[in-house]
């Protein structure tokens, strides 16, 4: 298992040059799944997890999610990046006080969200927002500086599809700190190139969370630098679980297992990583 300071330096040197996918499990299960795979680096989903707990999106208490990041961390030897939703705190203090816990659970990098969740004034006023991540950025300094701080712009993703906006959010939580920059909603070519150049030369994550037209080489060809896919992964596996026990339900039949069986031989990949994690 690689130690703390291990998986910090391989997260950042991901950031300097070309482009990686860093998929989203939700459970310790998908993370050795996706460590099987092949990939460099894993992030949390507040939305996967919370689905997997009963609750909505959002609805997941600092505590317990703080639990389930360690527990994911503990779980690979691949460098993990947390979904830390808006920092657990409206205050820029509440904020530091919560990175700093979050720090403390063995991440190689953490986000923190502009959004509100109040549907009236869904983000943070953009002075607010830049303190919270310059708070956020402190908070990492103090604990010793090597976790990445991503700053997020949620303004498309709270419907306020705002380029101009997100672009000025996302230049100043660039100059209050953050290592990395996030407009999750952007979709476009124009936009995504857009971000990249105003941010430039810090690096960009992109989400693609369902079915688009946009590939790894394409968005490489743009000059992303990190794509996430949030919770799309466990969107995928909900929606196999869903139809078939839907179909169970309603129709009494069982054609949905067909559908679901997983191509990989599990038992094999989980009982041959049980073996190199007691060795």
């Amino acid at each position: 298992m690689n130690s703390t300071a291990d998986k910090l330096e391989q997260f950042r040197a991901l950031h300097e040059s070309g482009c990686f996918v860093i998929p989203n499990p939700w459970d310790v299960g998908s993370t050795r799944f996706l460590q099987h795979l092949g990939f460099s680096a894993l992030a949390t989903t507040s939305a996967g997890f919370a689905f997997s707990q009963g609750r909505p999106d959002g609805g997941v208490p600092r505590e317990m999610m703080l639990e389930h990041i360690r527990t994911i961390v503990e779980s690979t030897h691949l460098p993990v990046n947390a979904d830390f939703e808006g920092g657990y705190a409206v205050e820029p203090e509440g904020v530091a006080e919560s990175v700093r816990l979050c720090v403390a659970t063995g991440v190689a990098g953490l986000s923190i969200e502009d959004s509100t969740g109040d549907r009236e004034n869904p983000l943070y006023d953009i002075a607010l927002a830049t303190e919270r991540v310059r708070a956020a950025r402190r908070a990492i300094d103090e604990a010793g500086g090597g976790v990445m701080l991503t700053g997020r712009a949620e303004c498309f993703f709270v419907g306020k599809p705002d380029l101009d906006d997100a672009i000025m959010r996302l230049k100043a939580y660039s100059e209050a700190g953050a290592d990395c920059l996030y407009a999750p909603g952007i979709r476009t070519p124009e936009q995504i190139s857009a971000v990249v150049t105003a941010v430039a030369p810090k690096p960009v994550n992109v989400l693609v969370g369902s079915a688009s037209p946009l590939t790894v080489a394409g968005l490489r060809e743009l000059g992303v630098r990190r794509i996430s896919v949030g919770g799309g992964l466990a969107m995928v596996a909900w929606a196999g679980f869903v139809q078939a026990a839907t179909q169970l339900a309603e129709a009494g039949t069982f054609d949905g297992f067909l559908a679901t069986r997983p191509p990989a031989d599990l038992n094999t990949i989980f009982r041959e990583d049980l073996r190199k994690r007691m060795e």
